[in-house]
């Protein structure tokens, strides 16, 4: 399973059949639920967190409205970048085999990131998750980092 698919299972969405069919998925929005899915691994004590994902003005009108939960949807923007985090958190569980030692590493400065946070440099754009996903890829194969 590819690192995107396993992004997937972790925000609880049905398996895709393909790759494409879950970047069609994100495009169209992902359920805003897989916002509040991925806050709670990221940072479930940090009530804050989801603005750095989505502005505190579309979150209170995307929960604050009356359409059903279930048909509420995240942007596309606002889904990649969640998509995002979820394939590096499933990365990081897999290679750190526990969710605080995986949080612990996103959250700590590393000196292949010249020092800084590789959450941080999740969040800045899918250049940024490429990167930690190599620091992360050079622990699981015992490379040097």
């Amino acid at each position: 399973m590819t690192e995107l698919l396993s992004g997937a299972r972790v925000l609880g969405l049905k398996p895709p059949t393909s790759e494409l069919e879950y970047v069609d998925l994100i495009l169209r929005g992902l359920p805003a639920n897989s916002l509040k899915v991925i806050v709670k691994a990221l940072a479930p004590t940090d009530s804050s967190f989801k603005f750095r994902i989505v502005p505190k003005a579309s979150f209170y009108r995307l929960y604050g409205v009356s359409t059903p939960s279930s048909r509420r949807r995240l942007s596309g923007a606002q889904s990649a970048v969640v998509a995002r985090l979820a394939s590096v958190w499933a990365q990081a569980e897999r290679v750190w085999k526990s969710p605080d030692a995986a949080r612990d590493f996103l959250y700590r400065k590393h000196p292949l990131l010249k020092g800084r946070r590789p959450l941080d440099v999740v969040l800045e754009n899918e250049i940024g998750a490429e990167l930690v996903r190599g620091v992360l890829g050079r622990l699981e194969h015992g490379s040097a980092v």
